[in-house]
């Protein structure tokens, strides 16, 4: 990123981040300035491995990937896709649609929505670090008619 020509426009955008190791440099600079480390215990001692682009930490001998603790874990979607909508929401004076997502990156609009919404809550709180905490519900219904459970 410090040497690094970002894209001007979404076809750019999309070209450049078309390539994985690109994405993976990209986020792990924007999440680690300093160099990586274990999300887990926070050790400093790593090894890359570079075919299947994750991480092992010489301490608690786990693996990660940068997509570990941050929006983009759990998604199926690529970092190709998540940073070219970061780039499209980012770059539109007006807003953006999930259904112009869906379109323009061929992805289903479900998925488009799901990424819009992680997104602007990652802008909204100005990092990209996945919310954990307690979810409170009121008033919640759960289940069915007990005519319609089985049996057992």
């Amino acid at each position: 990123m410090k040497d690094t020509i970002l894209p001007q426009t979404l076809q750019d955008a999309i070209r450049y981040f078309s390539d994985p190791d690109v994405c993976l440099k990209f986020v792990a600079e924007l999440r680690w300035p300093n160099g990586p480390y274990c999300p887990r215990c926070q050790g400093k001692e790593l090894s890359f491995l570079s075919t299947r682009r994750l991480w092992k930490c010489k301490e608690c001998k786990k693996q990660f990937s940068v997509k570990v603790g941050t929006i983009f874990e759990d998604s199926p979607l690529g970092l190709d896709k998540w940073l070219a909508v970061i780039w499209m929401i980012a770059n539109d004076k007006n807003g953006i649609s999930s259904y112009e997502i869906h379109r323009g990156l061929g992805i289903t609009q479900k998925s488009a929505w799901f990424l819009l919404h992680r997104i602007r809550l990652a802008m909204k709180t100005g990092t990209f670090q996945k919310l954990n905490g307690t979810v409170e519900a009121d008033e919640t219904f759960i289940g069915g008619k007990s005519q319609n459970m089985h049996q057992r």
